[in-house]
């Protein structure tokens, strides 16, 4: 082969195409296509870098918790805006749903006394004395008894915790999400009879009779039997009957009242207290005169 500059065109093309230049420019193609189609370059370099990390632990070791960090810093702070935000919306919520629908389990945030005290008073007194008893919230309420009011989310609804100077539980109630979906639904309020629900089967009495043996009562049990009365004025049409609900649960009994107006029946619930139910039962049954 001359390695001198060739004499003419001719020349040039003969060397430009001569068998060792093509086979290059073959393999070469070859080589870029297989890498676009197949990354083995990548490959090749990742398996060779991962093959020596354990005898270059400085930098890798360096980069990974620079990486961690920022990750730990982008995670906190997402947290903090999250809680921060949280928090604002259970400040201007209107309702202990409001607030479940919200926390994420395992997830808290705190109300203030008065806050709380309004979300309370908001319930219908049915639903607000199976959560908590009216004394109770007073005494949790009053002074420096309760020093702060927790609210903790669960998969299944929220729990709500009371905490004195002490770091102390002194109370604690959990709102399952049944029974929230029972306050923002007004599950109370149902279409139908009395002889819809098998519960009040055989219990079911005339609303002159009902209200005869209520007023049969010392003045002072009237209150636990009837604790919604708002709740039973707001309603339109008129109370044709009332039936007793033939089991208890945690001190209540439920009374069914059943509404008429304009041709549409509906039946109100109303959860009484288990031992005034009793001795409604007494009069009704005619133990007493």
């Amino acid at each position: 082969m001359k390695w001198y500059d060739p004499a003419g065109c001719r020349e040039r093309l003969k060397r430009a195409v001569c068998f060792v230049n093509i086979t290059v420019l073959i393999l070469s193609a070859v080589l870029i296509f297989s890498e676009f189609r197949f990354d083995w370059g990548e490959r090749l370099v990742g398996g060779f870098l991962a093959s020596i990390n354990h005898v270059r632990p400085e930098k890798g070791a360096v980069w990974e918790l620079g990486r961690d960090t920022m990750t730990a810093h982008e995670t906190v702070s997402r947290l903090i805006d999250r809680k921060s935000d949280t928090k604002a919306f259970a400040d201007r919520t209107d309702s202990f749903a409001g607030i479940a629908r919200r926390l994420l389990p395992g997830e808290w945030v705190t109300l203030d006394k008065t806050h709380f005290k309004d979300l309370y008073r908001t319930l219908p007194l049915t639903h607000a004395r199976q959560i908590l008893d009216p004394a109770r919230l007073i005494w949790l309420l009053n002074g420096d008894v309760t020093d702060r009011i927790f609210c903790e989310g669960m998969k299944t609804g929220m729990k709500i915790y009371f905490i004195d100077t002490g770091n102390r539980v002194i109370h604690q109630i959990e709102l399952t999400q049944d029974t929230l979906t029972a306050i923002t639904e007004k599950h109370y309020l149902e279409p139908g009879t009395l002889e819809t629900f098998d519960e009040f089967s055989g219990r079911i009495y005339p609303v002159d009779r009902f209200f005869g043996a209520v007023f049969k009562l010392p003045a002072e049990m009237i209150p636990d039997l009837l604790p919604d009365t708002d709740l039973l004025l707001d309603q339109e049409g008129i109370i044709s009957r009332v039936g007793i609900w033939n089991e208890a649960e945690n001190g209540f009994i439920r009374l069914g009242f059943e509404f008429r107006h304009q041709n549409q029946v509906r039946v109100l619930f109303v959860n009484a207290r288990e031992w005034a139910v009793w001795q409604l039962g007494l009069v009704l049954k005619g133990a007493h005169s």
